[in-house]
Formats: structure tokens, sequence, C-alpha cells
């Protein structure tokens, strides 16, 4: 077979794992060739794509980012260029395609896989958000980063007495936050799936110093709001791909925070670095049998499926499916957090 390969959305640490392992079983097991498409889609659109070999994914396991780029591409550009890309499927005499991504990507392999395109997609996000995978790589990498870096926090925020809110990735759900809250200790979690008051919020904080404690570790996603009317908020604008760009819960929950309380509160931001860096074992070992499994399914015709963890098995489940709802965080979750918000 000849088979395609594209990373496309945010860069998640393990991409480059998936790449390897489409390489290798591609071509040790079953004599396939593999190219590799230049900055996603669009290089799918555009006909940029370079030959991947051994050679060309030696040492990459362990490396972040993605050796193909990544970049988004408008929702009407995609519609436009089914014809282009289809033509490019057969001028390249191309039996398969295998996009990695999250959400965005996998509607887009739906749009091209109902097109007639032969599509087997891979599932990638650090915010675990996609419903039919228990896991997602990426997710076991943001969250130990987002751990280490609420460890470090609680000792500069026992040191100066202050209230520490820390921003971390999720913009519609708040698996990251609830994770690494937890592993940390937080001492209260804010989510997208539960919107805050601030009158509850600020007296969980109170009490704890009025226990006697000196800091405080709030821990909340980027996309969560408060309950509407409950305090002032400044909403966001929506950029070219239809994303809302928030604008800032913790510089704004800091704020409120610190005015209510006397306390001095600080907005510490993480960002992108959650997404950086050297993948743990974890996101290895699940993103490798993911491209094993997506070359398997190629050779079976699988088409229009994408690979997905469940349990401890890797099954094959249908891209409608796959991009029908988001997995959010379940009621549940919350209970086992005692310090959720």
């Amino acid at each position: 077979m000849r088979i395609g390969v594209l990373t496309s959305g945010g860069d998640c640490p393990g991409l480059n794992a998936v790449i390897r392992s489409v390489v290798h079983r591609g071509v040790v097991d079953h004599g396939d060739e593999i190219i590799g498409f230049e900055d996603g889609w669009r290089g799918l659109l555009d006909g940029r794509y370079r030959d991947l070999t051994l050679d060309s994914v030696s040492g990459i396991l362990a490396q972040g980012g993605t050796i193909l780029g990544s970049t988004r591409v408008e929702k009407s550009h995609l519609r436009d260029g089914i014809e282009t890309a289809r033509e490019h499927v057969a001028k390249l005499g191309l039996d398969a395609v295998i996009p990695i991504g999250g959400e965005g990507t996998l509607k887009a392999a739906r749009l091209f896989s109902d097109a007639g395109l032969p599509i087997v997609g891979v599932p990638k996000t650090i915010d675990n958000d996609i419903a039919c995978t228990d896991v997602t790589f990426g997710f076991d990498t943001a969250v130990s980063v987002a751990t280490e870096a609420l460890d470090r926090l609680k000792t500069t925020a026992e040191s100066h007495q202050r209230v520490m809110v820390v921003e971390l990735m999720g913009r519609h759900t708040g698996w990251i936050a609830l994770h690494a809250g937890m592993a940390a200790g937080a001492h209260a979690i804010v989510v997208p799936e539960r919107p805050f008051h601030i009158d509850r919020l600020t007296e969980v904080v109170r009490e704890r110093f009025e226990r006697g404690k000196k800091f405080a570790i709030v821990v909340v996603a980027e996309g969560a709001k408060p309950e509407p009317g409950s305090m002032h908020w400044e909403e966001g604008t929506i950029d070219i791909y239809g994303h809302e760009r928030f604008s800032g819960v913790a510089n704004q929950l800091s704020r409120e925070l610190e005015h209510r309380l006397g306390k001095e509160a600080r907005p510490v931001i993480l960002g992108h670095v959650q997404r950086g860096g050297t993948p743990t074992s974890y996101d290895r070992v699940l993103a490798t049998r993911f491209g094993w499994h997506a070359v398997e399914a190629a050779h079976k015709g699988a088409f229009g499926h994408l690979t997905a963890l469940q349990g401890t098995d890797i099954e094959l489940v249908p891209l409608a499916e796959a991009v029908a709802d988001l997995k959010t965080v379940p009621a549940e979750r919350y209970a086992e957090a005692e310090t959720v918000i």
C-alpha cells in the first residue's frame, strides 16, 4: 500500500511516536510506502509532502511536536478543497490517508471520508475530550507538566502567603485541571462544565485562611466561566476558525479574589508549555499502539474509522460516532475531588 499521514491542529506530545509507528509497521511488516503531508490538511490540499522512511523517523520517539508541522485550516477552505484533495490522493496513488488530530481534525477527516477518501483517523488532544476513546495521547504529559508546576508553586505561595490562581488548558472540558488539581492537592478546582459562583469560591478560600493556613492554590481551566450575574466578566472574541479567544480567567479571578479577601492573589498562566516537550512513557506507548492499529485498519479497508482506547484494547470506532459529542467531566468525578468548586 501507499499511505499518507498528516498531523493537524495543536501540537501534542506523542505525535512523532504515531508517525514513527505508522512508518515502522507499514514499511517493515507490510512493505508499504509512507509519505507525510507537511502542515496538516494544508499540505494535502497544496500537494506538499515528503517521503517517510525508517531513517527519517529514527530518533523521534521521544521528540515533542511534530516533524511534519501542523496548521489550522478554516472550515470553508476544507469544504472547498474536497475535490482538490481527491485529485491529490489519486495523483499520488494513495491507498489510505491517516490524519492525526483532535476534534477539529477528526471532523475534517469525517468530511473527507464522507466524500469517498480512504481515511483512518488517530485521535490526539491533550484535553482528553474525544468521547469514543478512554484516553488520548498527550493528556498524561500535559497533566504531569501541570502537576509539577503546581507542586512548585506551592512553595512560593506559602512563602509569601498568597493565593495562586493557576490557569491550565481546557477550552470546553476540565480534564487537565481536574487531574492535575487532584494530583497536586489544589484547594479549589474550577472547570468549564460547572460554572463557578464567586461567593462560594471566595468562601472556600477564606475558610482555608481562617483555619490558619498561609496560602491557597486555585486551579482553573481556561474555558471556565462564572455563573451569570455572579461577578463582572469580560467575554473574549471569536477567531477566524470559530474558536473563542478567552479573556483570561486567571487574571479576572485573581483580581476579584484579592479584592474580596484582602489577600495578595497572583495569576499564573501555564499556557503552551503543557503541550510541548518530551512525551511521558505512557503517551509514547499509547501513540505507538494507535499508529500500529491505524496501519492495520488501512490494510483491512476499515476506512471511515479511527483508533480508540477502550479498556486496555485498541478498537476501531466510526468517525461519525467519534465527533458526535465531546467527552466532558461527569458529575461523579466532581464528587471524587473534594475541593472541586
